[in-house]
């Protein structure tokens, strides 16, 4: 277990046991995609794939972290944050200088970091990060902050400091997870609401090993052509779009951006249903509705791929499978699929011997679970 490894690697490192332990978990997005920084509605959920850290604070404002994963330590001061490079290290100095902005007194501190989140896979390893960033400044610092304000210093930092545009979901559930359930969340007013996972069913994540990085993709192209038509529509977001408006303003825009408000309203409406739905347990209405999420992400918002549409297809032809489709940002990474709870693990050797067919590349299929959001705790507490 990733709790044990960094115990005993920091016990090695520093020849006593860490004060503090730290974990944060990713997230899969069961329904609502590019529809958080339009002020919509996403359904995601925390996952058992987490970033853990054993921490003890230092005596002078410099942060110091080894990491397992890249087999490096990295560190800077806190009284100068420069950006230098592309390392895993920035997510946390982009933090840092969030939280400064915040006004907050921060005290340094060292550790060791080890994480079982796939990068680049869509399953937010870069928020999981900012939150165990900002729990490890909680735990030394000694100020408390509630989830809202957490996942704003996470998206905060990944703007201005990373470079990427993304809205407030991926902090926010990473922020304020729940076990055993997802959380639909209002992404204007953040307002989050528990949703049960049907008990009935089970959560599978379809990793195509195909990566692209959010920098290198069409990500902000297509924020910038979802803000350009809030303007044409006169309002602050797509979320204020509804169907019937659409259609009376159809010829004012441009086919390609009518595409993108296609999705992102219909998105809208999908994302609500399917909160209902899992609260009814009604895993088929659920299902259909992830496969017209997918669909409309491949053809109207065009982020999908080659590989997550095989993937998908394998999935949704598989007779144990509700629904499935692409999560995240897109352009590779993964898929999401709900199947019945007592025959997952034939569906997805099954699955993986389809992609495999398909497509001549190996695939990572895994169950997950929904857990709660990140947090600290003192040494034999968590």
């Amino acid at each position: 277990m990733l709790k044990e490894r960094i115990i005993e690697e920091f016990k090695n490192r520093f020849m006593v046991t860490p004060n503090f332990l730290i974990r944060s978990p990713g997230r899969v997005n069961l329904i609502g995609e590019h529809t958080d920084y339009n002020d919509g509605f996403v359904m995601p959920m925390a996952i058992d794939r987490e970033i853990w850290m054993a921490i003890r604070p230092r005596s002078d404002r410099v942060v110091s972290l080894y990491s397992l994963d890249f087999k490096e330590t990295r560190q800077f001061s806190l009284d100068l944050i420069k950006k230098e490079g592309s390392s895993w290290l920035e997510y946390i100095k982009g933090v840092s200088g969030s939280l400064k902005k915040q006004g907050l007194d921060l005290s340094g501190w060292e550790g060791v970091m080890m994480s079982n989140i796939p990068i680049g896979a869509g399953l937010s390893s870069s928020a999981a990060l900012e939150m165990a960033t900002i729990q490890s400044f909680k735990a030394v610092s000694g100020f408390t902050m509630d989830h809202q304000t957490m996942a704003e210093v996470g998206q905060d930092a990944e703007n201005r400091w990373i470079g990427v545009k993304c809205g407030i979901m991926d902090p926010l559930i990473s922020a304020s997870g729940k076990k055993d359930h997802a959380q639909l969340i209002d992404c204007r007013t953040l307002d989050c609401k528990a949703i049960p996972i049907p008990t009935s069913s089970r959560i599978i994540i379809l990793d195509t090993t195909t990566r692209r990085g959010l920098m290198d993709s069409a990500y902000n192209e297509r924020r910038a052509q979802c803000e350009s038509a809030a303007e044409v529509f006169q309002v602050k977001a797509l979320r204020d779009i509804t169907m019937e408006l659409l259609s009376s303003h159809s010829l004012q825009i441009d086919s390609l951006v009518k595409k993108r408000v296609q999705h992102v309203v219909a998105e809208n409406y999908r994302t609500q249903a399917a909160a209902k739905a899992m609260i009814q347990s009604d895993v088929t209405h659920l299902g259909k509705l992830m496969n017209e999420s997918h669909q409309s992400l491949r053809d109207l918002f065009e982020v999908s791929s080659n590989e997550l549409n095989t993937i998908v297809e394998c999935a949704t032809h598989n007779p144990y499978c509700y629904g499935a489709r692409m999560t995240g940002a897109g352009f590779g990474g993964c898929a999401v699929a709900m199947v019945q709870k007592e025959k997952s693990e034939t569906f997805i050797q099954e699955v993986k011997s389809c992609f495999k067919t398909k497509t001549g590349l190996n695939t990572q299929i895994y169950e997950c679970e929904a857990v709660d959001g990140a947090e600290w705790a003192l040494l034999g507490q968590i």
